[in-house]
């Protein structure tokens, strides 16, 4: 909706100078003898000029990378609070743009506010910023304003991104620990290997002791240690390069994630993640206004899954032929054969990955307790409420396996790192205690 700047004069004689936000002239011009004021000139406020006014003169600061979800879901948040308070879309959004720090949001709310001086919607708006905003948020913003609820949309996108915010953070909290302790003993170990257990060597040597098989193991293994200590980092490093490119192929993309859904534990964190993730989106999307298929095909592309966008894909070709989603969805959700996440189990798991691979195969993606909410959903008419439902359970079970995932850790880590400092231990003093056997 453009910006009118105009000049009137008041019931007094006195001349006043203001802005009013309107469709076109007409309706700026009835607006303002509405107020009281007889209108002597008017004019469409440039969004140039308002740009200098509002940042002092000064350019958009150079950037790199998106919006974080934290900022991003504040902002949310306080857009919803501005517009239930009854403040014009442009001047919250002027607010909220003079809070920000230097950084890509502070961009893209300055070109959206120039962009809606100018005559376009908010969605519109915000579609020209794709790194800012998604395609989920500019759909829900397009039906709030649709449907004139955009100050309930705000909340409940906002609500939508601090639950998963929230359980994102979860995860991420519970395995610091774990990960911390991995690299710290790792480093420790390799310490002992590289600088502590060659002096004992050179002891050895001197003593020409005659030395156990542990012993000689330990020193096979140090002198491994000294002589590829950089294979170290770089084996972690490679296979994660190696991933990585898979990846940028659709079969290799596809294996892997079935590869991650499938192991045992993690797997089915990720798993639960992503169907909470998914039904959430789906159910905000359709208790917003957003059409369904429109609503399923931005929860296939936000899934961040190969097999969950197949699945979706599946409901989406259904849905237009006129079938419910229940059925495509448990009919779609059991994998098929895939070579390359055979060849994943085999890389990672050897000896019995095969095996594993072949027992968990046709399980499917999504339970069956998925698949009857989602039926009864489209039964009674309340399928956001059940997709909602399910998203809640789902999250509740990912934070009660991430923790019990750790509770589980905590034990075993310890008892790797007794059993290995306890190998080290008795390696390096058995011809210790031989020596002075010998020499008393």
């Amino acid at each position: 909706m453009p910006t009118f700047q105009y000049e009137a004069m008041d019931a007094s004689g006195q001349q006043v100078t203001d802005v009013v936000d309107a469709a076109d002239e007409a309706e700026a011009q009835l607006t303002i003898r509405q107020m009281g004021y007889y209108v002597t000139k008017i004019s469409v406020k440039k969004a140039k000029k308002a740009t200098a006014a509002r940042t002092g003169g000064k350019g958009k600061s150079f950037v790199l990378g998106g919006v974080p979800t934290k900022i991003l879901s504040m902002f949310t948040r306080q857009l919803s609070i501005l517009q239930d308070a009854g403040l014009p879309i442009l001047r919250s959004l002027r607010i909220l743009e003079t809070q920000q720090k230097p950084s890509r949001l502070k961009n893209a709310l300055i070109d959206i506010c120039d962009d809606i001086e100018s005559g376009s919607t908010l969605s519109e708006s915000m579609a020209r910023q794709p790194k800012a905003f998604d395609r989920l948020y500019v759909n829900m913003i397009k039906a709030g304003e649709a449907g004139g609820a955009l100050e309930v949309i705000l909340r409940r996108l906002a609500e939508f991104m601090e639950k998963s915010q929230s359980l994102k953070r979860k995860v991420k909290g519970a395995m610091v620990y774990p990960i911390m302790v991995i690299t710290v003993a790792t480093g420790i170990l390799v310490f002992i290997m590289y600088q502590i257990v060659p002096q004992f060597i050179q002891i050895f040597k001197d003593f020409d002791a005659e030395l156990p098989a542990m012993t000689l193991w330990l020193i096979a293994m140090s002198n491994w240690v000294q002589d590829n200590w950089y294979l170290i980092p770089l084996v972690p490093m490679s296979i994660w390069l190696f991933v990585k490119l898979v990846r940028k192929f659709r079969a290799g993309r596809f294996g892997w994630d079935l590869f991650s859904l499938k192991v045992p534990i993690a797997g089915q964190i990720v798993e639960k993640n992503i169907t909470a993730r998914t039904t959430r989106t789906l159910g905000t999307l359709i208790a917003s206004g957003v059409p369904i298929l429109e609503a399923l095909n931005i929860t296939r592309e936000t899934s961040n899954n190969a097999m969950f966008e197949y699945m979706y894909g599946k409901i989406y070709e259904s849905i237009r032929e006129g079938e419910s989603i229940a059925k495509p969805m448990k009919e779609y959700s059991r994998p098929k054969f895939n070579l390359v996440a055979l060849f994943f189990w085999t890389f990672f798991v050897p000896g019995i990955g095969i095996l594993l691979y072949l027992m968990r195969m046709n399980r499917r993606v999504v339970d069956d307790l998925v698949v009857n909410m989602v039926d009864v959903g489209e039964e009674t008419g309340e399928l956001d409420t059940m997709l909602y439902k399910v998203a809640d359970n789902y999250d509740e079970e990912v934070a009660v396996l991430t923790e019990s995932l750790v509770s589980l850790l905590e034990p075993l880590l310890i008892i790797v790192l007794g059993l290995m400092v306890g190998f080290i231990v008795i390696a390096l003093f058995l011809p210790l205690i031989s020596l002075i056997q010998k020499l008393s």
